[in-house]
């Protein structure tokens, strides 16, 4: 891969995203990362995939505005981005966008496909789509009705205003605000929590939330679907055995739970 830089360790995969001169969607980027998310289907040992960028100002301009053009080709490359989108949506593994950057149009969708996305003080997000005449074309518009709600989406939309990082949390966006100097602090312990887990645990939680957001009764039963399954897993009797040795149900749980699921984990990994 000649777009993608992506290093591996300890449960957690780091793409930096390289497309000079501003990361912009063309065909071989969007062709990369689908080959590498594509990639991930049968990897249970990733667990977390963090997208990051090169470039001091953009995350991801934008879709290349060269494949806009009504063509067949340019066609089929917009619907390749497309299904770019949908392909990091359906990821098992926990997608992780850090924006310390500009994203807006397809860099502002990529962003919003991921499962959690932090921007900096120098991020910016925005969906300017109708000054160039289309529509939004990777659930720019979908994801905004959803997270915004009518009247904030239709705004931002027929604006195309830039949001800053505070706003779009504030917007649910993104997921947080992080101001760069703090990046490092904030991410490392939140990835060495998340790669601790398998990636069913992952996926499951991804795959109840999911559904709930379309049908919270859907979603109530596939929770329990999934509890009622893991309550016969041996593993699951054998953490909560350890759990209430270590102080589980008993008054240590009000101020030191923390530290009696380290005692338990110390213990399962003798």
């Amino acid at each position: 891969m000649s777009k993608l830089a992506i290093t591996k360790q300890a449960g957690v995969a780091t793409v930096l995203i390289q497309n000079p001169p501003i990361n912009i969607l063309t065909s071989d980027l969007i062709n990369e990362i689908n080959t590498f998310v594509l990639s991930l289907k049968g990897d249970r040992d990733t667990k977390v995939v963090v997208f990051k960028s090169f470039h001091d100002t953009f995350f991801i301009a934008h879709l290349d505005l060269h494949v806009i053009n009504g063509t067949q080709g340019g066609q089929a490359a917009s619907i390749e981005f497309n299904h770019m989108i949908e392909n990091i949506k359906a990821m098992k593994q926990l997608s992780i966008a850090v924006v310390d950057g500009v994203a807006r149009g397809g860099g502002n969708e990529f962003v919003m496909a991921c499962d959690l996305a932090y921007g900096t003080e120098n991020a910016a997000f925005a969906q300017p789509e109708l000054y160039i005449n289309i529509p939004t074309g990777g659930q720019g518009a979908v994801q905004f009705a959803r997270r915004l709600g009518k009247g904030k989406a239709l705004q931002a939309l027929l604006t195309g205003a830039d949001f800053t990082a505070q706003q779009a949390e504030a917007l649910n966006i993104i997921t947080q605000f992080v101001p760069k100097c703090d990046l490092y602090e904030f991410l490392a312990p939140l990835l060495a929590l998340v790669s601790h887990w398998e990636l069913r645990d992952i996926a499951m939680y991804k795959d109840i939330i999911n559904t709930s957001i379309i049908d919270e009764n859907a979603g109530a039963e596939l929770e329990l679907r999934y509890f009622l399954d893991r309550a016969k897993e041996q593993k699951t009797q054998t953490i909560i055995k350890a759990f209430l040795k270590h102080g589980g149900q008993t008054e240590r749980e009000a101020h030191d739970i923390q530290g009696i699921f380290q005692d338990t984990a110390a213990e399962l990994s003798q």
